[in-house]
């Protein structure tokens, strides 16, 4: 094409649109730039998923060997129904402790998911159920309880059910200005409620339960190395299908 001067011309190619920045990707929980605190927040997810893997099989290990130990650490509703059962048959006189140094713990990374929710909202909600259709579905009905039952969903949170209510319920506490002490007590009592009424169970049970646990201590150690196992497999075959994802 040639102007009035003659001189030719190119048609203008259209401009490339702009590269979104990392942190606008669909897989984060925030909708604008994170700060300092989005990244420690964010961070302490991390820390929450290395725990629960180092975890795993100790988890096999301890639950025979000292159950009082595994209930303290991680306030295990398992491991304080197996203390219930031992301390029935006289053979672990500090249960008082094992109690109540559990009902502490158990609430060690509980303020991380009503910090998510105060930062971001549904964002985490958001991110979880985007895992898989059935994920969004299982989350979606987690929501709609929690957002019925009010403080009440903090007892029922820790129901052994199949539905991410207790991630969602911290959240949403977050997310609707929840102050973190108010939290802390519901979370507690909702928790200690649980553990006693867990311990009371292995406190019934009592002979019949230290009987399967001793049978179990026989496998335990198989148990932990096979749990170990099932860790690096899983672990690699996920980074295998992520960098085949990147490929494609």
């Amino acid at each position: 094409m040639n102007d009035d001067q003659g001189r030719e011309t190119t048609p203008t190619e259209p401009e490339e649109a702009p590269e979104r920045p990392w942190w606008d990707d669909e897989g984060m929980p925030w909708r604008k730039e994170p700060g300092r605190a989005d990244m420690v927040c964010l961070a302490w997810f991390g820390v929450i998923g290395v725990f629960s893997l180092i975890l795993l099989p100790t988890r096999a290990w301890l639950l025979a060997a000292a159950p009082d130990i595994l209930a303290m650490i991680s306030g295990s509703r398992t491991a304080v129904a197996a203390s219930g059962a031992i301390a029935s048959v006289g053979e672990m006189a500090h249960w008082p402790i094992v109690l109540f140094v559990a009902s502490l713990l158990s609430l060690k990374f509980d303020w991380v998911y009503w910090w998510a929710g105060r930062l971001w909202g549904r964002g985490m909600i958001e991110v979880w159920a985007g895992q898989s259709k059935r994920a969004a579905r299982n989350y979606a009905r987690a929501e709609r309880w929690a957002e019925r039952l009010g403080p009440i969903g903090f007892l029922l949170a820790y129901m052994p059910i199949p539905l991410p209510l207790m991630q969602v319920v911290f959240v949403l506490a977050g997310a609707s200005g929840m102050s973190l002490k108010r939290f802390l007590v519901y979370d507690y009592i909702a928790s200690t409620l649980w553990l006693i009424g867990y311990f009371i169970l292995g406190w019934q049970l009592g002979d019949a339960a230290v009987a399967v646990l001793e049978a179990y201590a026989r496998i335990a150690g198989y148990v932990a190395i096979g749990l170990i196992i099932f860790i690096f497999v899983t672990t690699f075959l996920r980074q295998r299908r992520k960098a085949a994802g990147r490929r494609a």
